[in-house]
C-alpha cells in the first residue's frame, strides 16, 4: 500500500502542471472532459488523478464524415445461395408489425370468371379446359358459349381494364385498415400485369390493357397510401413451350427457368421495387429441387438488390421449400394452426370462401362475412400469423361492391380495435380456457404487458368469464372504443376474473363485429 500511494503521488505531482488549462480555454472554443485513471491492482481502483481533457469542437460535417467512414468499416452481412444462409436473415420488422394486408388476384381468367359454381377456383380456367385434368362443367361453358376454334389466347383481348382507376383502388385498400398490398404480377397462365420483355405479346402492354398495370398500382399506392407495395409473382407457367419441354425432360434440364421465370423477377424487383415478393407455383413434388435456381436470386435479393433491406419474402421457392424454408411462412392456402407457430406465418385467404380469381357465378353465401373474418384476424393475429385478404376484381378493372364493402367494413373495425391487432405480440395464452371465442394478443406499454382480449361474441347476460388472466388490487379492464372502466371481480379461488360488460344499444356499440377488453396489470 505504501508503494502504491507513493506512486499515487509522484503521478499526480508529475501531471499537475499539465493539466492547467487556462481559464479562455476551457469556456468557449475547447471543451472539456474528466478523465479519471485508476490503478487495475486495487481492489477498488485507486484513484490516480482527474485532468480536463482538452477536445476540439467538432462540425456537423466532420461528426457525419467519422460515422461514415465508421459505419463503412463494418463488414455488411452477405448471404451466401444455400437455405442455410438464407434463412439467417431475420425478418424485416415492418412485417409483423403491419398484420394485415391486401392481396389481388387479376389477370386473363377475369375474363370468363367462370368457377363451375364453385367446381373450381376462377384462375385455374385454363387448365382445367385444357390441361392434364380437364373439368365437365369448364368443357361444357366452353362448348356452349364460345366456338371451337377460340382459344384461351384470345380472351387476352377482352381483358381491357377501361374501368381500372388505381387512385380509387389505394383508397379503398387505405380504408380497408391494411398496412400491405400484393398485386399478382403474374399467375400461372404466364400473363404478365407488366410490359415484360421476357413474356413477349403476352403482358399487359402488348394486348388488352395496353398499359402497364403493376406500375399504375405502386405509383398510385406510394403517392396516396402509407401502405407498403408488394407482387405475387407464379414461378410456374402451365403450357409455356420452354417449360414444357423441360417437363418432357424431367426437368433434368430448366430452360425455362434460367430465360424466363427467374429473369422476370429480377426485372420486377428493379422496375418496381416490390417490398414483398410472394413466390408461388414451385413446390410441385415432381420438380427437381434445384430446378428453379432460386436461392441464388433470393442472394441477390438479399444482398445487392434495390429492396435489400425491407424486403421480405415467403416460403414458396421450389419442392419441399414451403413451410421450411424462406421469410415468412404460408404452409399452403388459408393456413390457419390455432396455436402459437414457431416462426413468422401469413394466413393467405380469400373473402370469396372457392375462389381467388373473380366469379361471375358466385352466390351471395360463398362470401365471407364481417363475423368469419373478425374471427379468422382474431385466431390469426393471437397466434403469431398476419392475415391478407384477398380480393378478385373484374376484367374492366372494378373492384365489385361486396369485395369493396368487406375492405371497408374491415378498416371500421381496425379504426376502433386496431391497438389489439397492430404492432401486437402473441400472449402466453392464445385463447381462453372458460369462454369459446375469446382470443388474446398483448402489447409492452412502458414497463408492463397490456393484454386484450377479443371477445368474438357477446354473452347474453353481459357477463364475461375469462378464465386466463389473473388479477391483482392494480388491475383495470376497459372496452377500446368505449369510454370508462368496467366492472369486474376475480374468478373463482382468485383465478381468472368475471367482468360486466355495460348495457348498450346498437348505436353505442364501438363495432358491430368483435369486441376488444383491454387488461392492464394482469398475469
Amino acid at each position: 500500500m505504501t508503494t502504491l500511494r507513493k506512486t499515487e503521488r509522484a503521478y499526480a505531482e508529475s501531471h499537475d502542471r499539465s493539466c492547467d488549462i487556462p481559464q479562455s480555454e476551457n469556456s468557449g472554443s475547447l471543451r472539456t472532459k474528466v478523465i479519471r485513471m485508476y490503478s487495475s491492482s486495487h481492489p477498488q481502483g485507486a484513484k490516480i488523478t482527474e485532468c480536463p481533457l482538452r477536445m476540439p469542437r467538432i462540425g456537423r460535417t466532420q461528426l457525419f464524415i467519422i460515422l461514415s467512414l465508421m459505419i463503412s468499416a463494418v463488414p455488411a452481412i452477405k448471404y451466401e445461395p444455400n437455405w442455410n444462409s438464407l434463412d439467417s436473415r431475420p425478418l424485416p420488422a415492418w412485417y409483423d408489425e403491419a398484420k394485415v394486408g391486401v392481396m389481388v388476384h387479376w389477370g386473363v381468367y377475369a375474363v370468363p370468371s367462370f368457377g363451375g359454381h364453385g367446381a373450381i377456383p376462377a384462375e385455374w380456367f385454363w387448365w382445367y379446359w385444357r390441361g392434364d385434368t380437364p373439368k365437365k362443367p369448364i368443357l361444357d361453358f366452353m362448348k356452349e358459349n364460345y366456338t371451337p376454334s377460340f382459344t384461351y389466347e384470345d380472351f387476352a383481348k377482352m381483358f381491357t381494364a377501361e374501368l381500372f382507376d388505381p387512385d380509387h383502388w389505394a383508397d379503398i385498400f387505405q380504408l380497408s385498415g391494411a398496412k400491405y398490398v400484393v398485386l399478382t404480377s403474374k399467375h400461372h397462365e404466364g400473363f404478365t400485369n407488366w410490359p415484360s420483355k421476357y413474356s413477349w405479346n403476352w403482358n399487359s402492354m402488348d394486348v388488352g390493357p395496353k398499359r402497364d398495370l403493376v406500375g399504375d398500382l405502386a405509383k398510385s399506392i406510394r403517392n396516396k397510401t402509407d401502405l407498403h407495395f408488394g407482387l405475387y409473382h407464379s414461378l410456374k407457367e402451365w403450357f409455356h413451350p420452354l417449360f414444357e419441354e423441360d417437363k418432357r425432360n424431367k426437368y433434368e434440364t430448366s430452360q425455362y427457368a434460367q430465360k424466363v421465370a427467374i429473369p422476370e423477377l429480377y426485372e420486377i424487383v428493379n422496375m418496381y421495387k416490390p417490398e414483398i415478393l410472394w413466390s408461388d407455383g414451385a413446390n410441385e413434388y415432381y420438380v427437381k429441387p434445384n430446378y428453379w435456381h432460386s436461392t441464388g436470386f433470393l442472394a441477390w435479393l438479399y444482398n445487392d438488390s434495390p429492396v435489400k433491406d425491407v424486403v421480405v419474402t415467403n416460403d414458396r421457392w421450389g419442392t419441399n421449400t414451403t413451410c421450411k424454408h424462406g421469410g415468412f411462412y404460408t404452409c399452403g392456402d388459408h393456413f390457419n394452426p390455432g396455436v402459437l407457430q414457431k416462426h413468422k406465418w401469413e394466413n393467405a385467404m380469400t373473402i370469396d370462401k372457392m375462389s381467388w380469381g373473380y366469379r361471375r357465378d358466385a352466390q351471395v353465401t360463398d362470401y365471407l362475412d364481417m363475423e368469419d373474418l373478425t374471427r379468422l384476424l382474431a385466431e390469426t393475429v393471437s397466434c403469431g400469423g398476419n392475415l391478407l385478404v384477398n380480393i378478385g376484381p373484374t376484367h374492366d378493372g372494378r373492384i365489385v361492391p361486396i369485395f369493396e364493402e368487406r375492405l371497408r367494413q374491415l378498416g371500421s373495425w381496425l379504426k376502433v380495435n386496431g391497438e389489439a391487432i397492430y404492432a401486437s405480440k402473441p400472449w402466453r395464452a392464445q385463447n381462453d380456457t372458460k369462454t369459446q371465442g375469446v382470443w388474446y394478443t398483448s402489447k409492452k406499454q412502458g414497463n408492463s404487458i397490456v393484454v386484450y382480449a377479443i371477445l368474438l361474441d357477446w354473452p347474453d347476460n353481459n357477463s364475461l368469464l375469462l378464465g386466463v388472466p389473473n388479477t391483482s388490487s392494480n388491475t383495470t379492464v376497459t372496452m377500446l372504443g368505449h369510454k370508462g372502466a368496467l366492472q369486474w371481480k376475480p374468478g373463482q379461488y382468485e383465478r381468472g376474473v368475471f367482468v360486466d360488460l355495460p348495457s348498450l344499444n346498437t348505436s353505442q356499440m364501438p363495432c358491430r363485429w368483435a369486441w376488444v377488453l383491454k387488461l392492464d396489470c394482469v398475469s
